[in-house]
């Protein structure tokens, strides 16, 4: 496919048409600027968090396409050039969802100590920042007894507030779930809008910290994506 083409495509306009390939052809687009070590590096997170995830789906998708944009648009519309940023970006599931697999460890073992073997491992196949990256952005274990939703926003809230780095990575995950709530099931759509309404405040604030490492440019259009969102989910829930 014309790599101008692709350049200029929306993401999901690039998995709609194009799938998984073509969101792997537009990334190897944007790494083509960086030096060989750092785009080795990145490739290697690729193909880690390919293994990981490769029997995951997103309802429609394979659930590496999610990681891909997630990536993708910290790159290209945040305009973040920060390997350690991107490598996080692309395995900021990879803890929660494989923990197991990951740290080597059997899946019984219980969850904190699968999360921190997890998180080490990532420190020692790339190095401490990715690691702390990806447990800032690493929903804890729940507590059975209270709302999951809740439990959820109020995690967010408290890892990002103090790691503003993580804040770019979680902003690019709620921007693909969502503005991206329309492309999927209307079951999964609701569920999600549920989900994600209520943070939208906190993460339009901080966003706007001063601390928050974006460009006035990337702010304005993070802003507009999740006024955008929040229209989508009015739609869903309201509508």
């Amino acid at each position: 496919m014309a790599s101008r083409m692709l350049l200029s495509m929306p993401l999901h306009a690039i998995t709609e048409v194009y799938g998984e390939a073509g969101l792997r052809d537009r990334f190897a687009l944007e790494l083509e600027s960086f030096p060989a070590g750092e785009r080795e590096r990145l490739e290697r997170a690729l193909a880690l968090a390919a293994r990981l995830h490769a029997d995951d789906r997103r309802v429609r998708e394979p659930y590496l396409n999610h990681l891909l944009r997630v990536a993708i648009r910290i790159l290209r519309y945040y305009g973040i050039r920060d390997v350690d940023v991107i490598t996080a970006a692309l395995l900021h599931d990879a803890v929660e969802d494989h923990p197991d697999e990951l740290s080597g460890l059997p899946a019984d073992l219980g969850h904190a100590a699968l999360t921190d073997a997890a998180v080490d491992e990532l420190a020692r196949l790339f190095n401490p920042r990715v690691a702390e990256l990806v447990r800032s952005v690493t929903n804890p274990e729940y507590d059975p007894e209270r709302d999951r939703n809740e439990q959820y926003r109020m995690h967010v809230a408290e890892s990002l507030d103090r790691d503003p780095w993580a804040r770019v990575i979680k902003v690019s995950d709620f921007t693909d779930n969502g503005v991206g709530v329309i492309h999927t099931t209307y079951e999964k759509a609701y569920k999600s809008a549920h989900k994600y309404r209520a943070l939208v405040p906190k993460l339009r604030e901080l966003v706007g910290r001063p601390d928050t490492p974006l460009s006035i440019e990337a702010k304005d259009h993070i802003l507009d994506q999740l006024d955008l969102a929040e229209e989508r989910f009015a739609a869903i829930l309201d509508g």
